[in-house]
């Protein structure tokens, strides 16, 4: 049974992190060949996974010997192997599935734009228009279709997680309309109207989002007689007027994109209107290795940036927002409530 030490010494402990894409590509290459949901839930031989695998033994083995030093999977005493609360996440089948977030975070193009981090920090820039000669949205549904689909996967995986948590925060006391910006697929307008059976809503994304909204919202679904669709971006016009606009995780963009989105809010909407913030902090927030991972990776890919609590509260009242309370809304999103002035 594999037995790791719990407190390393500083340089053996530099030394695990600066081999870091190991675990990484392990993690990976154990969502590619479905170790998780070929792993039962009672332990298996190597053998009997490298046969449900086809895969050879002895580097299936070699794989998950180094995951169990991470927690992922467990080496039980006679050799064979067990699950863990972390491998089983890796699972397609698991409810709170983070399977395509690993895919999505280890596409082939992120081993591509991470050594180009020296440079980005020099320059301030994205280096993706660079190293593959377009924007990294075009790169995606141009070149690469297979990664465009898990980036989907993903976003929707997350997005479905975190819009019960969001549902269940927000006290909609007087609210009769609310507006998705920039919602997506409209997982979190879906919850909360289900929430709320007088609730009327508007998703406004781009045309080809909104075509593939939560099928809760489309025609046919429980809820679509209470769902108007505004195809659209919201940094050029905002054309809903709501009692409450929602945006979450769409204001890491550069700052101008920032400006415009806000702004276009401002325009349009009533006196007293709230308006509700929701991103993930690159400060005050337990997530903070993981957030400052994709803080960074965002760097490399588009230029944009995670932002602090002061960075999101700046932009705000820059924009003429006015800021009443800050509220976690789960171990990695924060909730901003604001209103326009009167």
């Amino acid at each position: 049974m594999t037995t790791v030490s719990p407190t390393p010494q500083p340089a053996m402990r530099l030394r695990e992190l600066v081999f870091g894409a190991a675990c990484t590509a392990s993690v990976r290459a154990a969502v590619r060949l479905g170790v998780a949901d070929a792993l039962g839930n009672t332990p298996a031989t190597v053998e009997e996974l490298a046969a449900a695998l086809r895969t050879e033994a002895r580097p299936l083995q070699r794989l998950l010997r180094a995951l169990t030093c991470y927690g992922i999977f467990e080496e039980t005493d006679d050799g064979g192997f067990a699950h863990t609360e972390m491998s089983r996440l890796l699972r397609e089948d698991t409810p709170d599935s983070l399977r395509d977030i690993a895919l999505w975070c280890t596409e082939p193009w992120t081993w591509e734009v991470w050594p180009r981090l020296e440079e980005a920090v020099r320059s301030g820039r994205s280096v993706f228009d660079d190293l593959y000669g377009k924007g990294f949205f075009d790169y995606l549904h141009q070149d690469a279709r297979e990664s465009a689909k898990v980036f989907d996967r993903a976003m929707t995986a997350s997005s479905k997680q975190s819009a019960h948590d969001v549902a269940e925060l927000l006290d909609l006391t007087g609210v009769a309309s609310v507006a998705d910006i920039g919602g997506g697929q409209g997982h979190v307008l879906a919850d909360l109207l289900e929430k709320h059976p007088d609730l009327e809503g508007a998703l406004l994304d781009l045309p080809k989002v909104v075509a593939n909204a939560d099928p809760r919202l489309r025609d046919g679904g429980p809820l679509a007689s209470r769902v108007r669709f505004v195809p659209g971006d919201c940094r050029d016009e905002i054309p809903v007027r709501a009692d409450l606009y929602i945006i979450k995780n769409i204001l890491e963009w550069d700052d101008d994109s920032t400006r415009r989105t806000l702004g276009n809010i401002l325009e349009v909407a009533r006196p007293g209107a709230r308006v509700v913030i929701i991103e993930n902090l690159v400060d005050d927030s337990p997530s903070m290795k993981f957030t400052t991972s994709m803080d960074l990776l965002l760097l490399l890919n588009v230029g944009g940036a995670k932002h602090t609590k002061e960075s999101l509260i700046g932009r705000m009242a820059e924009a003429g927002l006015r800021v009443h309370d800050i509220m976690p809304v789960n171990a990695y999103l924060h909730a901003f409530e604001c209103s326009v002035p009167g």
